[in-house]
């Protein structure tokens, strides 16, 4: 039987109300009257910080269906000179999610490929190197922490738990959902070794805990392979046993997403389709009297279509109303770009800095789960706009209390493992929170001038002089109340796999051919730092390969060569421990925090040096290894204003 893979761009509103009067009307929302695992730890406070076990994905992965290629083979690509590609000599099909071959670098989207016969594609625009490729750590990176001590656990931190390796974690009747996750590829929790392609599952326990949350109760079922009849099973079996049925995953289009197909085949389908972003892939059926929501299997799809669908339904099976969401005015801090036919659901970090609200923009990737641990609210851009402007007022609603926005200290610029510390002893003992956001140390000097962030951690080198940060800060924060202080010193050297294979001893080495290096972005002082290395020594960057590869990070170069998408990277020592690395010294470097002093009060201020100065802050950061805090808490330099 031939699929149908279509899928309906229904707008939201519209949505919601055909399927409610639906519903209503097939008594498919009966109210009676009238529990699950780690997975049950809703609502339960943190008594330590909580780290990834494992990064998120461990493995180089597809973001689109289509065909992994070599982006040098698709050079010079156009419509009036298409290049062609020769299955496995040049090309192999993957499908979102699929492990990525080393030997391929860019995945290039199933609609933009015309095949000419069964082995043959042609390509009319080049591919870029990356494209469509998710990086090793992209969503978590082992050691990074997600959620500091004395913090309440919620859905969301459920889910981004357990997808980084932590497994253990916890009327009218409340009514019986049934979560079935499916596909091949996904395995349970807490196994100590997954092969390429594997996926620890965590949507099913996400969307049982914003199950709980509004009240419902949560049967989550065994995992269901990717394959029609064993998914009409699922079904089947979960419908008679729940008062509404949730598949995670096969909403979309995919080879292997029969989800649509199955409900519409055992009931009724009654919508295939979202115009909204994340989420279009939604799905609402009835079978039985029952309501069958079908949901995305990336993470932050998942949750807002839950969220947009799910919620009303199960609160309707209590015969309540669904809460409204507290709305909070704030200003942009960043342009936003958005499709116009679609409404778009962004995550945003908050933090009152001065007399105002700022909205910050998290990474928009539907399978960050992180983007859920770390959001403050969600910002709507409605359809038909194309987008917002940095500065423009907005309307957020939160998703975290006003009293932690209000006790948030910002921090965007260059990031450190000992930032993360300082964070936890700061919520620990003081109650204030350190969100953070990885810009690199002139992204966090460039914040400064905007009056966008307290504070900015910079470890950016003067060529000339050998100082570090003041001369930057005299150039372009001129006239600014500013207090630097230092953090830490660290080692900054590179990291190589463990047993150095490649007989890796020093920069010179980076410009050996078969090498592969990955590197900070421009504008990180570790960027710098390496080319006032390489130009000290005479080395061309041009000679180096993978010089014009960027990672955000340093525990995202390290993932790199962990997982052997990278041989050498350069970074501090604290990352290359964290993933089991080995360290070739190379240079130590102060890194410090400067302060913009009229956007903290003194109470703040304060609690930062307490935090800085507390033993446990100390204890942690020296047996991590690679630090040195001689200098930690030292006002560096302050301004004359």
């Amino acid at each position: 039987m031939a699929r149908s893979v279509y899928i309906e761009n229904m707008p939201l509103d519209q949505a919601l109300t055909l399927v409610m009067n639906r519903l209503q009307a097939g008594d498919a929302l009966r109210i009676q009257e009238e529990e699950i695992e780690v997975q049950q730890a809703l609502g339960r406070i943190t008594a330590e910080p909580v780290r990834a076990r494992k990064s998120s994905p461990h493995y180089p992965a597809s973001a689109m269906d289509g065909i992994a290629v070599r982006a040098r083979d698709t050079r010079g690509a156009s419509e009036t000179s298409p290049v062609l590609l020769k299955r496995e000599q040049h090309f192999m099909e993957v499908d979102t999610g699929d492990p990525v071959p080393g030997e391929f670098d860019a995945v290039i989207m199933i609609e933009d490929v015309n095949y000419k016969d069964e082995d043959t594609a042609e390509i009319i625009v080049p591919a870029v190197p990356w494209q469509h490729v998710r990086s090793v750590g992209e969503d978590l990176i082992a050691s990074q922490m997600i959620i500091p001590a004395f913090f309440p656990v919620g859905p969301f931190e459920i889910g981004s738990l357990l997808t980084a390796g932590v497994a253990a974690i916890k009327v009218i009747r409340k009514p019986r959902i049934a979560i079935i996750p499916t596909g091949t590829e996904i395995v349970e929790p807490g196994q100590e070794t997954m092969q390429a392609g594997e996926v620890t599952e965590s949507n099913s326990r996400m969307l049982a805990g914003l199950c709980e949350r509004w009240g419902a109760l949560p049967l989550r079922q065994p995992i269901a392979r990717d394959d029609r009849e064993v998914l009409r099973d699922a079904i089947r079996q979960a419908a008679r046993q729940a008062d509404m049925v949730v598949v995670c995953s096969g909403s979309s289009a995919g080879r292997e997403d029969y989800t649509a197909e199955v409900i519409g085949e055992m009931g009724e389908l009654i919508l295939h389709g979202l115009a909204t972003r994340p989420g279009k892939p939604a799905i609402v059926g009835m079978l039985d009297q029952k309501p069958v929501l079908g949901v995305p299997g990336y993470p932050v799809s998942a949750a807002l279509v839950f969220e947009l669908i799910g919620q009303p339904l199960i609160y309707a099976l209590q015969g309540l109303k669904p809460p409204q969401p507290t709305v909070l005015p704030a200003r942009l801090a960043r342009k936003l770009a958005s499709s116009m036919g679609v409404d778009e659901f962004v995550h945003v970090n908050l933090a009152r800095v001065g007399t105002e609200y700022l909205a910050f923009p998290r990474n928009r990737g539907a399978g960050a789960t992180s983007s859920l641990v770390k959001s403050d609210g969600v910002l709507v851009i409605p359809r038909g706009l194309e987008g917002l402007q940095a500065g423009d007022r907005v309307n957020i609603s939160l998703n975290r209390s006003l009293e932690v926005v209000d006790r948030t200290i910002l921090a965007i610029g260059s990031h450190d493992l000992a930032l993360d510390y300082l964070g936890n002893i700061l919520w620990k003992k003081h109650h204030l929170r350190l969100a953070s956001t990885n810009v690199g140390s002139m992204g966090g000097i460039m914040a400064l001038k905007r009056k966008e962030t307290h504070l900015a951690g910079i470890h950016l080198l003067d060529t000339a002089t050998g100082e570090y940060n003041i001369s930057y800060l005299e150039r372009y924060l001129k006239g600014e109340n500013l207090l630097l202080v230092n953090l830490v010193t660290r080692e900054q050297g590179l990291m190589v796999k463990p047993g150095n294979p490649l007989g890796i001893r020093g920069l010179a080495d980076l410009a050996r051919p078969e090498i592969r290096f990955v590197n900070r972005q421009k504008g990180a002082g570790t960027r710098i730092l390496l080319d006032y290395l390489l130009k000290t020594k005479g080395i061309d960057p041009g000679q180096i390969n993978g010089y014009e590869r960027e990672e955000f990070s340093h525990l995202a170069v390290a993932a790199a060569v962990s997982n052997d998408t990278a041989d050498v990277s350069l970074g501090i020592y604290a990352s290359c421990q964290a993933l089991g690395l080995e360290f070739v010294p190379v240079a130590s470097e102060r890194y410090d925090i400067c302060i913009l002093r009229d956007l903290l009060d003194e109470d703040t201020l304060e609690a930062l040096r307490q935090a800085m100065a507390d033993p446990e802050f100390v204890a942690e950061t020296l047996g991590f290894g690679g630090y040195n805090l001689d200098l930690s808490g030292q006002v560096m330099w302050r301004s004359d204003s």
